[in-house]
């Protein structure tokens, strides 16, 4: 695909474990296009969230290609790897991962600030409106919500303008009504900014609201899945 971010080929992650070496991942085959929603679903164990650590840069790879926005992730440091996620990634995770001593501003300034942006509080403001929260800009995250700590994590996201949204069953520590709002916000931004989004969850539906569907099992996939909603988009 022309218009592809992601490019994994026989992709493979062995770790070592104290009963031998375990394989995570053995044989990952995927294109992502650019812009689209693509779910990850299976069984608990089976590798999703290790392939999207692999996407992101935060496991390296045994074996195979990892291609991430122009970039071969196998051929970089560290320090390369850094600059890869501070440019191009935005993780969301299960448990918001906020720093505690910084106020909703300062957490979704953070990345702005690394990437040198001159007005990253200005932007990190407008963000924040953007997630409903402009009237908790200088609240800690201990006083905010689950709700509203997550809506911090999508902004703070999203602050830089990255190109791949890497969400790790955003919605795992939300009661369903408040994730349901996640949800909608998260999908919604995604498509007004462009952005292409990999999401792993456990949620049939929430997977259903994707473009695709990637079923892995085993460290594998097993299916790609194409949900009734796409299939009528792309009719």
């Amino acid at each position: 695909m022309s218009d592809s971010v992601a490019t994994l080929r026989d992709v493979h992650l062995t770790l070592p474990s104290k009963a031998g070496s375990v394989d995570i991942l053995r044989g990952i085959d995927l294109e992502v296009s650019r812009g689209e929603a693509l779910g990850l679903v299976g069984p608990s164990g089976s590798g999703k969230t290790t392939l999207l650590m692999v996407l992101a840069g935060l496991e390296r790879a045994s074996s195979g290609v990892v291609n991430v926005a122009d970039h071969d992730l196998s051929a970089q440091d560290e320090d390369a790897l850094a600059l890869f996620r501070r440019d191009h990634v935005g993780i969301i995770f299960q448990a918001f991962h906020l720093i505690p001593t910084m106020t909703a501003l300062e957490n979704v300034a953070i990345p702005l600030e690394f990437k040198g942006e001159r007005d990253a509080f200005s932007i990190a403001e407008e963000r924040l409106k953007r997630v409903e929260l402009g009237h908790r800009l200088h609240h800690y995250p201990g006083q905010l919500s689950g709700g509203e700590q997550q809506r911090v994590a999508l902004a703070r996201a999203l602050a830089a303008g990255a190109s791949m949204i890497l969400a790790d069953e955003p919605t795992g520590n939300l009661d369903q009504g408040t994730g349901s709002r996640i949800i909608d916000l998260l999908f919604t931004t995604q498509r007004e900014t462009g952005s292409t989004l990999i999401l792993v969850t456990h949620d049939p539906d929430l997977a259903a609201r994707c473009d695709r569907i990637a079923h892995i099992a085993d460290g594998q996939i097993s299916s790609i899945e194409i949900p009734a909603h796409a299939k009528l988009k792309s009719a």
